[in-house]
């Protein structure tokens, strides 16, 4: 029996099944890549959880902003993560760090006061309040910003009060250690869809180009947002819908 032709033919037949398999398993990839879907430039790269504030260190209450600009200044000059803020009495007053206990709180106080550092201070403690609660929170104290100059309470008094410097105080004075810049914000929330927006949500905008954050708001519940719109402009409230805003938004983050 002469097996040379059926060896041939077996070789080829083995050929062309391989082949197919090869097309048919490139296909299936392919298809599974088509489906896959490409994530936005704007996504961050991960997503943490904020550290909650237990107790804080208050020092300084001014009745004047440029006095409270300056100490908070030299605070930062000292490598505290200060911060200030006016309060219903309309004084203005600084506060900085995160401490696990008051008696911690109280020893790093009790330093600085030592050192000349500080003159007085009063720890503040932070409750634990229900999601809904730390909202209505949030949002009543965005609210009391509104009318204030842009430069009021930013990271220095040369910088003053830009918008991640509103949404980072605002977020501090209710427990919760928000990122300074608009990026970091960004990349430490978890995005939720503007059809899904709650009170306290922070919306952001690529002002300065697409692919990049640069500028970021309080949504305040009804289709608006409260934020520092920029030098020489007090802070305000303002509709998502803005012509100008609604073009340039990028998305929301939650971080309840």
């Amino acid at each position: 029996m002469d097996c040379s032709g059926s060896s041939e033919n077996t070789r080829a037949d083995f050929e062309k099944l391989t082949v197919s398999f090869v097309l048919v398993l490139t296909l299936f990839f392919l298809a599974g890549c088509a489906r896959t879907p490409m994530k936005s430039s704007l996504e961050p790269a991960f997503q943490t959880p904020l550290a909650s504030i237990h107790y804080t260190i208050q020092a300084g209450a001014f009745s004047d902003m440029e006095n409270a600009l300056g100490f908070t200044d030299k605070l930062r000059r000292q490598g505290l993560d200060a911060y200030h803020f006016i309060d219903a009495s309309g004084l203005y007053k600084i506060r900085f760090g995160n401490f696990a206990s008051r008696t911690d709180a109280n020893n790093r106080a009790k330093k600085l006061l030592s050192q000349r550092i500080i003159n007085d201070f009063y720890v503040v403690a932070f409750e634990n309040y229900s999601t809904a609660d730390l909202r209505n929170k949030i949002l009543r104290t965005a609210d009391n910003f509104i009318g204030m100059p842009y430069r009021w309470g930013g990271a220095s008094a040369e910088k003053g009060f830009d918008c991640s410097g509103l949404t980072m105080t605002v977020y501090q004075l209710n427990g919760l250690e928000l990122p300074r810049s608009s990026q970091g914000q960004w990349k430490a929330g978890v995005s939720v869809r503007r059809s899904r927006l709650k009170k306290g949500d922070l919306v952001f905008f690529h002002t300065a180009g697409i692919g990049k954050i640069s500028h970021v708001g309080i949504y305040d519940g009804n289709g608006q947002f409260i934020h520092a719109p920029g030098r020489g402009k007090e802070v305000k409230r303002t509709s998502l819908n803005n012509r100008y805003f609604n073009k340039k938004y990028a998305g929301a983050k939650t971080y309840f």
